[in-house]
């Protein structure tokens, strides 16, 4: 199998996505803004990215910014210890081809 065979395949991507506020988005009432950690499949890295973007926008988010921390692989390669939850989050979002929104920070001024 060569590279294009990769390309075709899915994968799950780690993504931090900055949010801004807008109108029926069901952020706190003071919040200014927030971060989601989400894992994404999707056959690229733009492809997990943009369905997560779109994913959010449908349920009313701001999405202001979207941070690709890696694939599994990628994140194993360069030292990140992922333990067993997170990656059954990551099982779950490649058997679902679904955005999985792991963690959520809301800010405020």
């Amino acid at each position: 199998m060569g590279r294009q065979a990769e390309r075709g395949k899915a994968r799950v991507w780690t993504l931090l996505v900055h949010l801004g506020r807008s109108e029926g988005d069901g952020l706190p009432e003071r919040a200014t803004g927030g971060a989601l950690l989400c894992y994404a499949s999707g056959t690229s890295e733009k492809n997990a990215v943009d369905e997560t973007v779109a994913v959010l926008r449908q349920a009313k988010l701001s999405p202001l910014e979207v941070e690709a921390m890696g694939t599994l692989e990628e994140r194993q390669e360069s030292g990140d210890e992922i333990g067993a939850e997170e990656l059954a989050l990551m099982q779950r979002a490649l058997d679902e081809n679904a955005v999985i929104v792991a963690q959520s920070e809301f800010f405020e001024d």
